[in-house]
């Protein structure tokens, strides 16, 4: 079992960047896939990055590409969202979430455990 507690949310301004950190609890945390997605009001939740147990592979979406950064440490465990050149389209609620399994790490189906969410402000 996995719990997940997400913060470092915030405002920022435009081209500014925020670093999301994800705490988890549980023994089993290093052999879970992470993903970000976000939610932004009347949209529905989508793809950030992805990041698979070890560490060694990362996937992101086209609009966070070059701009996000997803990491994770296994001893800590926690893993990392830090985003850069932030866009008012940012802004949104930013969900972690953990995973079993090892494909469609986009999809937001795969994922069983999610944490509680917390919102990113991108004033223009």
């Amino acid at each position: 079992q996995v719990q997940l507690v997400e913060s470092g949310g915030g405002l920022v301004q435009a081209g500014g960047s925020l670093r999301l950190s994800c705490a988890a609890s549980g023994r089993t945390f290093s052999r879970y896939a992470m993903g970000w997605f976000r939610q932004a009001p009347g949209k529905e939740r989508e793809f950030v990055a992805a990041i698979v147990w070890s560490g060694g592979s990362t996937y992101y979406a086209d609009s966070v590409k070059g701009r996000f950064t997803i990491s994770r440490d296994n001893a800590k465990p926690t893993v990392y969202l830090q985003m850069n050149s932030l866009k008012p389209e940012d802004t949104a609620v930013y969900y972690c979430a953990a995973s079993p399994n090892s494909y469609l790490y986009s999809q937001a189906k795969t994922y069983t455990h999610w944490g509680q969410g917390t919102q990113v402000t991108v004033s223009s």
